[in-house]
């Protein structure tokens, strides 16, 4: 009984990502939960099959989860970060784009994305002209939010402690502000939740330096000593990766 209640408050939805531009949404949910979504969505394929609608049942259910869960049938707006060079949104460029959540996406699947939603705003992100590095935001506040912090999450994409690969959660400074660390983007990283509370423990220590090029390095240094470095992934239309990697060799 004690593994069983252990089991439920692990509860979970998760999100990686499939080949050919597909994700596997996955809910670890309690069987009375995880059988009721099953039926109710067999129930909605069904009853649209039924209905004449020509799609498979693994297509309407598929569609009806998204549906019900983004509210898209009701025109609900929902915010999807997608990272494209203006060549590649406006002028027919193949250079592959960024979907935040998911990773790579080819050009034309990026500009489908960005024609065939409702609504679509566009935001301006000045990259370094050779290192296609993000350019820093400043602010004044404590926290980071806004803006700011949406440029951190587009930045990072996940977590930026080494060999952790899990989602951005929080967006956090680097050197606490207790220490003097300011809230700018030279200050900030983002993290997973677990991470972010981990390096405020004691005997861990975390600087972010940002080099003339735009790059951001994450230094960290955990209890026993042992320093690992990080930094964000290459935006679209950065420089050549092997000359970005020859650099960044030839600097450390």
């Amino acid at each position: 009984m004690r593994r069983v209640r252990g089991a439920q408050s692990d509860r979970r939805v998760s999100l990686r990502p499939a080949p050919d531009t597909m994700t596997y949404l996955t809910g670890f949910l309690p069987v009375a939960h995880g059988v009721a979504c099953q039926v109710a969505l067999t129930r909605e394929a069904d009853t649209r099959k039924a209905q004449g609608d020509p799609r498979t049942r693994g297509q309407i259910m598929a569609d009806t989860l998204v549906e019900r869960l983004t509210g898209q049938a009701t025109g609900t707006p929902v915010e999807i970060g997608l990272v494209m060079t203006d060549q590649a949104l406006l002028a027919g460029s193949q250079e592959p784009a960024h979907l935040v959540g998911c990773g790579t996406v080819p050009a034309h699947t990026a500009r489908a994305l960005a024609r065939d939603a409702d609504r679509a705003w566009v935001r301006r992100l000045f990259t370094h002209p050779e290192s296609g590095a993000l350019v820093a935001i400043d602010s004044r506040r404590r926290l980071f939010t806004g803006q700011l912090r949406h440029q951190l999450i587009l930045t990072d994409d996940v977590c930026a402690t080494p060999w952790c690969d899990a989602p951005v959660r929080h967006a956090d400074h680097a050197t606490p502000a207790k220490h003097g660390g300011d809230t700018s983007s030279t200050n900030g990283t983002g993290l997973c939740e677990a991470c972010n509370y981990t390096k405020d423990l004691p005997g861990w220590h975390t600087t972010l330096t940002v080099r003339s090029d735009g790059t951001r390095i994450l230094d960290l240094t955990s209890p026993t000593g042992h320093r690992q470095q990080s930094h964000p992934p290459d935006p679209p239309g950065a420089p050549d990766p092997g000359t970005q990697l020859l650099r960044r060799l030839t600097a450390a």
